[in-house]
C-alpha cells in the first residue's frame, strides 16, 4: 500500500477519548520491546512516527495513528515488563480487555511475536482473549532478519504450536530492517477492513 498520509492522533486511556469517526481500526499487541513501533514505521515508511524506545514498558496508553484517512493503527501498551507494577499491569489488562470486547470499529488484531523466542505466558493469554472474543487475528512474527532463513519454518511452527493457533489464523513473517512481509501484511490488513465494509 502506498501511504501518503500518516499522523499520530491521540494517546487514549478511556473510551471517551477514542476517535469517533468510525474508521476501521487495526490494533497491535505484543510484549514490550517486541518491535511494534518499528513495525508501524516500516508499514507506513516513516522513520519515527511511532516512537521507538530503549525503555521497555514506556507506552502506557492506546496510541492512535490515522493512515491515509482510511484506517487507524492502535498501538497497545507492551506487556510483560517486570518493572511495571502489578496494579499498572492490571489496569492495562482491564483497558485492553474492555477495548477488545466493546470496540466496534476494531477489525483485526496483529499479535506481534519475536521470531527468536517462544511465545510467553502473556502472549498466550492475549491470544486466548482474541479467540474468546472471536476477533480476527494475524500473528506477525518479527525480527526475521535475526535468524537464518533456513530456520524460519521451524520457528513459525514453534510459535503456531505454542499459541495453539488453527488454520483460520494468518501468519506473516516480518522484518522491519529488510521490509520482508510488508506487502503481505498490508494485503491482510486491507482484506480485513474491506471484508468488514462489504458485509455492512
Amino acid at each position: 500500500m502506498n501511504v501518503t498520509q500518516a499522523e499520530f492522533v491521540i494517546s487514549a486511556v478511556k473510551p471517551h477519548q477514542y476517535p469517533e469517526d468510525a474508521l476501521p481500526e487495526i490494533a497491535l499487541a505484543g510484549r514490550s520491546n517486541v518491535g511494534k513501533s518499528s513495525l508501524i514505521n516500516k508499514l507506513i515508511q516513516r522513520k519515527n512516527l511511532a516512537r521507538t524506545s530503549s525503555q521497555p514498558g514506556k507506552t502506557q496508553q492506546l496510541n492512535y495513528y490515522r493512515i491515509n484517512e482510511k484506517l487507524y493503527f492502535v498501538d497497545f501498551p507492551g506487556y510483560g515488563y517486570a518493572k511495571v507494577s502489578k496494579t499498572q499491569r492490571e489496569q492495562w489488562g482491564q483497558m485492553i480487555e474492555t477495548f477488545l470486547k466493546d470496540r466496534e470499529p476494531l477489525k483485526m488484531v496483529l499479535l506481534i511475536i519475536d521470531v527468536r523466542h517462544e511465545p510467553s505466558k502473556d502472549d498466550r493469554l492475549m491470544f486466548d482473549w482474541l479467540k474468546y472474543y472471536d476477533i480476527p487475528t494475524c500473528i506477525v512474527i518479527t525480527k526475521a532478519d535475526k535468524i537464518p532463513r533456513s530456520k524460519w519454518e521451524k520457528h513459525i511452527k514453534m510459535v503456531r504450536e505454542t499459541l495453539g493457533a488453527d488454520p483460520r489464523h494468518r501468519f506473516v513473517l516480518f522484518s522491519s530492517e529488510t521490509g520482508l512481509g510488508r506487502d503481505e501484511l498490508w494485503a491482510v490488513i486491507l482484506e480485513a477492513i474491506t471484508e468488514q465494509a462489504e458485509s455492512l
